[in-house]
């Protein structure tokens, strides 16, 4: 049986050292659930935050098998803390798993350059505009496949008025490349960018991550970046972040025909 954690300092011993936004918000309360088989001495622990989800600790089976919490029915990416925790995956999900590199970025103050970044959004054609996210472009993101997850973790505009923070390339009053925050922790937001297919390689995510860098660095928030895949890690890299350490992870599509598209 699994047990949701409210106290979270029951868990500190076991996540608290993973340098993981997403863990920190599961950690500070504010996004996402932490869970464990044991509440009274638990060894291993589950952080699931959106499409993702970390195991920490010794590997437990019971945690590895879970579904019922995924935000999407058929697909999540799972992140083990230790190379323990691989065989449980791989034996768990078989041929649904499938073993991925990510690239965790370097967490470092001060390394922006604002004159560089104000450049690349003053490069955006006339014919487009740079907005931040209100209500009426927040339901548009939440209404195709595209964009959701710029703001999918926020159960309504209120949740992302309060905690949220994203900027979007709008043509004819529609976004075509938007990067916001996937999830928010006390000291920042976790990047997410994507941009409509029509409109990929024209530069709108090198500036919407331009914009929104910006604005977190004038809010005193730290805007934190987890490439997905090398194309991410260079854009990252553009924009003024130093790589950190390629690590493993697990995409899981219980539906073989499943495809989403991450930062």
């Amino acid at each position: 049986m699994l047990f949701e954690v409210k106290h979270t300092e029951t868990v500190q011993h076991i996540l608290g050292n993973w340098d993981k936004t997403f863990i920190w918000s599961c950690l500070q309360g504010i996004m996402g659930k932490i869970y464990v088989t044991d509440t009274d001495k638990p060894g291993s622990a589950m952080a699931v935050l959106g499409d993702f989800i970390f195991y920490a600790g010794e590997p437990d089976e019971e945690l590895v098998s879970w579904k019922q919490g995924w935000q999407k029915p058929d697909f999540a990416i799972m992140v083990p803390q230790h190379k323990g925790w691989e065989p449980l995956i791989e034996q768990t999900y078989g041929n649904k798993a499938k073993a991925i590199s990510r690239y965790a970025v370097k967490k470092e103050r001060g390394i922006f350059d604002r004159k560089t970044l104000r450049q690349a959004v003053s490069a955006l054609s006339g014919e487009y505009s740079l907005c931040f996210i209100d209500e009426r472009l927040y339901q548009l993101c939440r209404s195709e496949p595209w964009s959701s997850d710029l703001v999918s973790q926020y159960k309504d505009y209120n949740e992302y008025k309060a905690l949220g923070l994203g900027v979007v390339i709008v043509k004819n009053g529609k976004p075509v490349s938007g990067a916001s925050s996937y999830s928010r922790y006390k000291e920042g937001i976790e990047i997410e960018i994507d941009t409509k297919e029509a409109y990929r390689r024209k530069g709108f995510a090198y500036i919407c991550g331009a914009e929104l860098i910006l604005e977190c660095l004038k809010r005193g928030l730290y805007p934190s970046w987890d490439a997905h895949n090398k194309a991410s890690l260079a854009l990252a890299e553009k924009l003024g972040y130093h790589f950190s350490h390629e690590y493993r992870a697990y995409e899981i599509s219980i539906c073989p025909s499943g495809k989403y598209g991450q930062q």
